[in-house]
């Protein structure tokens, strides 16, 4: 559900990766947004969306998600010069 919910709030939902191999009880979801405000205004958002409160009441109802939780990860590019990598808060 979250796949085509993601972009209806203006983000960008990288996909779901579960273990290819070791422990088999932990799975990533990534998504992203242009900025902690995007992301904040997703929230409030799906906080008061149908769609987005389905998805979550069947995450914690059917799914079988024991626990989640949330991470903030940047990305480290490359430098234009390619001479090492840069932060985007860098540029």
């Amino acid at each position: 559900m979250w796949l085509r919910l993601i972009p209806k709030f203006g983000g960008i939902h990288h996909g779901y990766f579960l273990p290819g191999e070791g422990a088999s009880d932990v799975a990533l979801g990534l998504f992203s947004f242009d900025s902690l405000a995007a992301y904040e205004r997703y929230r409030c958002a799906a906080a008061d969306d149908d769609e987005a409160l389905a998805a979550t009441r069947f995450r914690d109802e059917r799914a079988g998600v024991l626990g989640w939780n949330r991470s903030f990860f940047r990305p480290v590019l490359p430098a234009e010069d390619n001479s090492g990598p840069i932060s985007p808060v860098d540029k």
